[in-house]
């Protein structure tokens, strides 16, 4: 059933949402095919994942990387003439990420002179590409001046434009854009993308990311459906965009942050093997407070159907991978270092990595001249008069902390009086990226903040806070990082914050900035930074001294503690941040999540894929080529041909749902069973971790059902036999050890029990907290294996369970002994069918296919079906989805049995 949370969105997500006009007018020619304007064939039908076979991609010589974003690196403005018409200007904006993050992959039209050698004429009479001309068309100044290398990674850009364009010049804006800077921009209907940015992500989504709920309708955003919707509809005109240039078999697609987290599934139902990466630049909420969207397992989902999703910090790819475990039931592992999780078959992975500053760009800033001139301005404004520098920069927004940062100056003029008239908080407020309420309410407590305290300790020629809410260009802020003493971020919740980088390398300087500082050329330099233990870089920065923003104690004492550090200590916390911070760059930062991107997505070609489910539920099954999903016409056909046959089967999670509370088998069930059992061509086990006196009890009705209990270690053959004990089983005195460890966590862990068996004992957590249990369950792994290392046990860690049990016991061993009895009775099996759900049954799988390698105790061409629950890693060869499908198959096998052909 589809769900309430998007069965109005099936239209979007299908593909039937009209796109603008300007789309399907594009004249541009990219290696890809189109059916009809502006729309690319579906291919959910196509069984190869791929594009459909009447279609064809021409391949490219290099890699190429759609980057995908809300802004396109790109300035805008528009210039009247005398002859009354307006131009558009466009130029790259050198402050946006996407564009530096462009130098870490190679050559390309990245961070360049100004006025470069790009294609297209430079003066010309009415056509697009000029500004110092009569012309009436849209502009351009700024070509990209160099091209994409031959060992570089062309990069195509995706997203919006800040300005507004007409819809009657967009066309050719796209294509200026495209030609000029490999861009293209994307347009919406009227009102449309103010309800997706301010209505959707800011009202929404930005509070609820840096942990504000929706308590009230004036403290975060209230969800409303309608603005959903229109998120949603903006991710599917940017997926229609990225069909208009994608190349689907080999274009790496990189989509940057919270704005377009439903993306991915748009993309992926297009091209199921699309190699797609995700990068989120705010934090990832706790799941207490992500569980409270309402739309929070659409948005998982839609994330899952990338290939790699990055995060900044541990702490949010932690509280990413614990919503996925709560809402979605999936876990992850970290295997060779780095962290997957299996969604359908696919393996999503997980990168972790803060992203850096653009060195070359810092470093260039720092040589002009009109840095060098504002930095000698600067240091007659403070240090001549005697006075020391503390600096803020931050966007004038509620997470940022600016009151609190005032409140800690406050109190340390208060608590060190000798500050007072000396010491001077320079406080650079960038403007707000939105503009509700709460923008206003933080201005007016700012502003009024300022006033008391400066009103409190101002002296002649002096004032203790500056406040500086006009934009100030690059330089004019290097400068300011060039003269501060100290940098101070208190931000009560903040994704990265790339200030404290800029501020190290500033502090970092060159021989120009050195003579105009006073400082001699074997000087070593020195920084100190005060920055909030929540923002995305404190990880990074361990030479911080780290606070808790509400603190403002705290932080009074750690600006006196930032002063008062010797010269020694001071440079030797900056050198430290330095290594770091000039390793570790942008282009760092962007190499290494390609090279995650490509390692991640290396096996798209190897497996067959296809698309399952409605909406943005949609997700893509990938399998290995030899494994498959058992069909119930193959399995029939098989049973229907073959006479001796061999069935197996587990019990909890194949036959018995493991959700199910009541676990004793239905009445259906058992008929089931007894149907089956009846055919005198079969011979069928029910093989479980159960005891034996349970499986006798539930199954006390199944006359020549044979039984396998505790894992083989005991086994029946039919109800009226005496159970066997197949192992040899030494005394069990290692219980005593176990049962009170094992008591201990029993009682430290709600939810969780112990079952005690003849030979094994078992500690589950099904009904606890599955991350406490989880971590609980390794925790007892680790101590009863310590404790019981010289006992004939072994420990293992089942689904949801921690379980002790004879060496040398396993179901492999029952399937291997049932196999041989047949054999041994002239009945040796022309038909196998054996179905499992966890680890333990690998060793059935296991022992099924050697013997079908073996040719031992399996009838030449026998028809085998080793079969695992759930599309997962497995030494099986079929997979079914879960136990309903189970129980409808076996129903089959069953009627077949009852009404023999």
């Amino acid at each position: 059933m589809v769900s309430r949370s998007y069965s109005n969105l099936l239209d979007l997500a299908g593909g039937e949402l009209p796109s603008p006009p300007a789309f399907s007018r594009m004249t541009v020619q990219f290696p890809r095919i189109m059916t009809v304007s502006g729309i690319v064939s579906d291919t959910d039908d196509d069984p190869s994942g791929s594009v459909s076979s009447g279609l064809s991609s021409p391949s490219i010589p290099h890699d190429r990387l759609i980057i995908v974003a809300n802004q396109l690196p790109i300035r805008a403005h528009q210039k009247t003439f005398s002859d009354g018409s307006n131009r558009w200007d466009f130029s790259l904006d050198e402050n946006s990420l996407l564009l530096q993050l462009k130098d870490g992959l190679g050559p390309g039209p990245g961070i360049g002179p100004k006025n470069g050698s790009g294609p297209g004429p430079k003066t010309g009479s009415n056509g697009p590409g000029i500004t110092n001309g009569p012309g009436n068309g849209p502009g351009i100044t700024n070509g990209p001046g160099n091209g994409p290398g031959p060992d570089g990674m062309e990069v195509i850009y995706v997203g919006c434009l800040k300005e507004e364009i007409h819809p009657s010049e967009q066309d050719e804006v796209s294509q200026i854009l495209l030609e000029k800077f490999k861009c293209v921009p994307t347009f919406f209907p009227p009102g449309l993308y103010t309800r997706f940015y301010h209505g959707f992500c800011k009202q929404q989504l930005w509070p609820l990311f840096h942990y504000m709920l929706p308590l009230s309708p004036d403290l975060g955003g209230r969800f409303n459906r309608s603005l959903w919707q229109a998120y949603v509809s903006v991710n599917k005109i940017f997926a229609d965009r990225i069909m208009e240039v994608i190349n689907p078999e080999d274009d790496f697609v990189w989509i940057h942050d919270y704005h377009l987290m439903a993306l991915p599934t748009f993309l992926r139902k297009r091209f199921n093997r699309v190699k797609l990466g995700f990068f989120l630049h705010s934090p990832f909420p706790s799941s207490e407070i992500y569980k409270t969207l309402p739309v929070r397992e659409e948005i998982l989902r839609a994330l899952l159907n990338s290939d790699l999703i990055g995060f900044h910090t541990f702490d949010y790819a932690r509280h990413f991978l614990s919503c996925c475990s709560r809402m979605l039931g999936i876990s992850y592992e970290s295997k060779r270092g780095y962290i997957s999780l299996e969604y359908y078959g696919r393996t999503v992975s997980i990168k972790i990595l803060p992203v850096g500053i653009h060195m070359k760009r810092l470093q260039t800033v720092l040589n002009l001249p009109e840095t060098e001139l504002k930095v000698s301005e600067l240091i007659k404004q403070f240090k001549d008069q005697g006075k020391t520098m503390l600096l803020g920069v931050d966007d004038m927004d509620i997470f940022k902390g600016i009151s609190l940062k005032f409140l800690a100056m406050e109190q340390l003029l208060i608590q060190h009086p000798e500050w007072q008239g000396k010491l001077v908080l320079v406080q650079i407020a960038n403007p707000a990226r939105g503009n509700g309420n709460d923008v206003k309410e933080v201005k007016a407590e700012t502003y009024s903040t300022v006033k008391r305290i400066n009103e409190l300790f101002r002296k002649p020629g002096y004032e203790p806070i500056i406040l500086i809410d006009q934009p100030l260009k690059f330089y004019e802020r290097v400068a300011y990082y060039v003269v501060a003493e100290c940098c101070l971020v208190t931000a009560v919740r903040d994704g990265m914050n790339l200030m404290p980088y800029e501020y190290i390398i500033s502090r970092q300087g060159n021989d120009k900035l050195d003579k105009v500082l006073g400082l001699e050329p074997s000087m070593s330099k020195k920084s100190m930074l005060v920055v909030s233990e929540f923002i995305g870089c404190s990880p990074s920065l361990s030479g911080a001294i780290r606070v808790n923003p509400w603190d403002i104690d705290s932080v009074a004492d750690a600006m006196d503690c930032a002063l008062e550090l010797s010269e020694p200590e001071k440079q030797l916390r900056h050198e430290k941040h330095y290594r770091y911070v000039s390793t570790h760059d942008v282009g760092y930062w962007a190499r290494s999540f390609m090279q995650d991107l490509k390692r991640t997505c290396i096996d798209h070609v190897r497996k067959r894929s296809w698309g399952i489910g409605f909406g943005l539920s949609f997700r893509v099954v990938a399998l290995d080529p030899n494994f498959q999903k058992l069909s119930m016409e193959r399995i029939v056909s098989a049973y229907k041909q073959t006479t001796r046959r061999a069935i197996l089967l587990d019990y909890d999670g194949t036959l018995m749902p493991q959700s199910s509370i009541d676990k004793s088998p239905s009445s259906k069930t058992v008929e089931m069973l007894n149907t089956l059992c009846r055919d005198k061509n079969n011979m069928v086990f029910v093989v479980s971790a159960r005891s034996r006196n349970m499986l006798s009890e539930w199954f006390a009705s199944c006359e020549k059902l044979g039984l396998a209990a505790e894992h083989g270690c005991f086994l029946r053959l039919k109800r009226d036999e005496e159970w066997e004990t197949c192992v040899q089983v030494e005394d069990s005195g290692w219980k005593q050890n176990a049962h009170p460890i094992m008591t201990l966590y029993t009682e430290t862990t709600d939810g969780s029990m112990i079952e005690t068996k003849d030979t094994s004992m078992v500690w589950s957590y099904e009904d606890a907290d599955p991350d406490f249990g989880s971590c609980q369950a390794k925790e007892l792994l680790d101590h009863l294996e310590s404790v019981l290392a010289n006992e004939p046990v072994t420990v293992k860690r089942e689904k949801s369970c921690v379980e002790i049990k004879p060496q040398g016991v396993s179901k492999g061993l029952v399937v291997k002994r049932l196999l041989a009895n047949m054999h041994e009775r002239g009945t040796t099996p022309d038909f196998v069918l054996c179905i499992g759900d966890d680890r333990s049954d690998e060793d059935m799988f296991e022992v099924i296919t050697s013997s079908v390698a073996s040719d031992k105790c399996i009838a030449p061409n026998a028809e085998v079906f080793a079969c695992t629950v759930g599309n997962k890693p497995s030494k099986a060869k079929y997979y079914l989805d879960d136990t309903v499908e189970i129980a409808r198959m076996m129903q089959g096998l069953a009627l077949v049995s009852e009404k023999p052909c």
